[in-house]
């Protein structure tokens, strides 16, 4: 967890879900760790109201889970206490309200980079979906136990879960209560780093200042076009592409390509023996 004045931290401390902004990237935890970071309703609106200010303030978001656990799920007493009083669970009116804060966070403003530690289970697992970069530590192990509680996702995980690791994968975890482990999680494309145990946030704050350095205008492309392009036909796909591509250009687009032309910019480099950019890091 990122330090912060004795002050401000107490103040922090007692808020569910913690916004800082350090030197433009947002940094937004979950922040229920006597509970294993078990999310309520009350937590998807605040995790909404976060990326909406974080959008506005920062040029990259990380989100975590503070302590050991990123997020253990929905806080099943408070779904069995809803059933209790609502047997018959009548459909609600209106949007879903994880729905709303998990695509806040996968078409907000900002690119979102998640820290995954722990627990990384049902709910949880949802919001790690909707970021647009996943780093796992060893620590972390992935699950999708709704079944087995009796209940179905319910935040988005039937679309962004499904997209990621497939139809057959994701029956698999639901149906058989299947654990993935971190290893396991970037092999079917859950996650995109691992790193060893207690570098999660560590190495998800430096690939959002990483991401910090691009220019909005290039980031917003890629964070809202590269999705929508995937669900278009193929020849619908290339022409949302030449749009996009041509919105991408901005005032300092010049100025970019100049610097790289005229050998300002590092060059492109081969990565050091032994590293690798997906994976084990």
């Amino acid at each position: 967890m990122p330090a912060f004045g004795s002050e401000k931290e107490s103040v922090m401390a007692q808020e569910e879900i913690t916004l800082e902004i350090d030197d433009d990237i947002a940094m937004i935890g979950i922040n229920r760790p006597e509970k294993r970071n078990a999310l309520h309703s009350a937590m998807f609106v605040k995790i909404g109201e976060a990326l909406e200010t974080a959008g506005l303030e920062a040029k990259a978001a990380v989100i975590y889970g503070v302590g050991d656990h990123f997020s253990a799920g929905l806080d099943l007493a408070q779904i069995r206490d809803s059933i209790a009083k609502d047997p018959a669970r009548r459909l609600q009116i209106g949007p879903n309200p994880a729905h709303v804060a998990f695509d806040r966070i996968q078409r907000g403003r900002i690119p979102v980079v998640a820290a995954l530690t722990g627990a990384v289970i049902g709910a949880g697992l949802e919001v790690a979906a909707s970021a647009h970069i996943r780093v796992a530590d060893d620590t972390a192990f992935f699950g999708l136990p709704e079944a087995q509680r009796g209940i179905f996702v319910g935040a988005g995980g039937s679309v962004r879960i499904q997209r990621l690791i497939g139809t057959a994968r994701m029956t698999d975890m639901m149906l058989t209560g299947r654990i993935l482990s971190a290893d396991e999680a970037v092999a079917q494309n859950l996650v995109q780093y691992v790193v060893d145990s207690g570098r999660a946030l560590h190495e998800a704050v430096e690939l959002a200042r990483k991401i910090a350095s691009n220019t909005p205008e290039s980031n917003w492309a890629i964070t809202q076009g590269l999705s929508r392009i995937n669900d278009l036909t193929y020849d619908d796909g290339l022409f949302f592409e030449t749009l996009v591509a041509r919105s991408a250009v901005s005032a300092s687009s010049h100025e970019r390509l100049t610097d790289f032309v005229e050998k300002r910019s590092a060059p492109l480099a081969r990565p050091a023996a032994g590293t690798r950019s997906e994976g084990k890091r």
